[in-house]
């Protein structure tokens, strides 16, 4: 074999330090983004926030808007004015209480009631009460216990309603039946099943109405025993959940009239008082964590115009420390020196980086505004098909950084607040060779929905027969996917009585 020296050119992507510290900028969120700057603001000493400089004033015809910055990095900074003068008291409680009082003279005339509205600014003003708002949400295991310790019952029967509650889910539905409750306890108790089912029957009292019961039937049947026996329609209700309940859920109402012999209007009437009720009366403590979504662009009209621009309030103004900065000698080669410039270059690239999102973050947002105009304009029905690669063919970028910039980011719009994935979507080809956008699709079936009978729904086939008609072909089982995606039920679930 002869040994030769040969010259090749090609080209190859290098994954440098600061390519790799760009890409991972950019496909964080905005929450992670904050929690990346803090890290850094808190390891790099180079960096810092620039909060010396002077706030930007906003005028009040532009305070409820966006505001804009000079750059990229650059955030508004709002001033806000705090009293730092002695609070004094005002209303009844700052005059002097008289001496002599009247007769008929109430303590609630003179003093504030505990049960009048709070003044304004009260929540800002420290209290005794921090601990209680801060508090986690009461359970609904522990309202129960709460009403049971305020019961009288026997230390059996306060054993055996401990062990009911502890079977009870958060929707109040009993986890295990009876019978296992029951064997559970111990023989030398000598608890018989009667006794379980006395003490269900006096839990079941408690608030909210309808929990430790085990099926959907007894959560609606133990609400009606709650109701005043001068209810109208109650004994119906009764009825129709004892007996009928397979064709309520159903939607079966013919039979229901045939069988209960009842009017239409007298049918409607029950039917009323049994959707009065919680089929799970529990969920009213479930814990509900709120999430907060922050835009990252904010999407205005103006003269015409659709204008892009960057939350500034994403990202706070960083700066690189001059005094740090100053203390860096050219020639010095000591551990102190490398340090700083080490942390130098670091900050600089991180600079170089946060631009680079925010830079690539407006150009990808505008050219979806560009092309989704129709939709800031008339709406869901107008959103045209749009996929990955004519966004990244438009800004000349790969599919994988368009994938990455849209990924957890949002989009302020006067229609509401948008994640940039929504504005993605397949299309289905219409009867004059154009295409129809899968989102508009929905919003078409959401409207004709809407708009049913609900004598008479809408099947799946009907839509399809009425999409057609418009000139859009779908498929049936296309069109029940789409109707759940968008939580809707069947036909003859969502059939009614009018």
């Amino acid at each position: 074999m002869k040994q030769s020296l040969q010259l090749k050119l090609g080209q190859q992507l290098t994954m440098t330090p600061q390519l790799q510290q760009a890409i991972r900028l950019l496909q964080l969120s905005t929450l992670d983004l904050q929690q990346e700057i803090q890290q850094v603001l808190d390891s790099n000493p180079l960096l810092e926030l620039s909060e010396d400089e002077p706030a930007a004033e906003v005028s009040p015809a532009e305070d409820s808007k966006p505001g804009t910055s000079d750059g990229p990095l650059e955030s508004l900074e709002q001033s806000a004015e705090w009293d730092s003068g002695p609070a004094t008291a005002t209303g009844e409680t700052s005059e002097s209480m008289p001496d002599d009082l009247p007769v008929d003279t109430q303590w609630d005339d003179l003093l504030p009631s505990s049960s009048s509205p709070p003044a304004p600014g009260a929540d800002d003003q420290p209290d005794g009460d921090f601990e209680a708002r801060n508090a986690p949400p009461e359970s609904l295991q522990s309202h129960l216990l709460w009403q049971l310790n305020l019961t009288r019952l026997s230390d059996i029967d306060r054993f055996i309603g401990l062990a009911i509650i502890d079977a009870t889910d958060g929707n109040g539905r009993l986890q295990s039946s009876l019978e296992e409750i029951h064997e559970s306890f111990d023989p030398e108790l000598d608890i018989d099943f009667d006794e379980v089912v006395a003490v269900l029957h006096r839990l079941q009292q408690f608030e909210p109405a309808g929990v430790c019961t085990r099926d959907l039937q007894e959560c609606l049947l133990v609400q009606l025993q709650q109701l005043p026996a001068t209810t109208p329609h109650l004994e119906q209700a009764r009825l129709i959940l004892n007996r009928h309940l397979p064709q309520l859920a159903s939607g079966d109402f013919n039979q229901i009239l045939r069988r209960t012999r009842l009017k239409e209007h007298q049918l409607k009437e029950v039917m009323a008082l049994i959707q009065t009720l919680d089929p799970n009366p529990g969920e009213t403590f479930a814990p509900r964590e709120v999430e907060y979504v922050v835009p990252d662009v904010f999407v205005s009209k103006r003269e015409g115009r659709w204008l892009v621009e960057l939350n500034p309030d994403i990202a706070p103004r960083l700066r690189i420390n001059s005094t740090y900065a100053g203390m860096i000698k050219r020639a010095d080669s000591s551990s102190d020196n490398t340090f700083l410039k080490d942390n130098l270059q670091e900050a600089r690239w991180f600079l170089k980086s946060l631009q680079s999102r925010n830079e690539t973050l407006l150009k990808v947002a505008t050219r979806i505004v560009e092309h989704q105009r129709n939709f800031l304009e008339y709406g869901e029905e107008a959103m045209k098909p749009l996929v990955l690669a004519e966004i990244a063919e438009a800004v000349e970028m790969h599919e994988s950084t368009i994938s990455r910039v849209t990924t957890q980011k949002y989009m302020h719009t006067p229609r509401g607040i948008f994640e940039l994935k929504y504005f993605f979507s397949s299309h289905v080809a219409t009867t004059a060779g154009g295409e129809c956008s899968s989102t508009a699709i929905r919003a078409l079936i959401r409207k004709l929905v809407a708009a049913e009978n609900p004598r008479k729904p809408l099947s799946d086939n009907k839509i399809t027969q009425l999409l057609e008609e418009q000139g859009i072909k779908v498929a049936r089982r296309t069109i029940a996917k789409y109707r759940e995606t968008l939580h809707i039920p069947p036909s003859n679930e969502r059939k009614r009585l009018v």
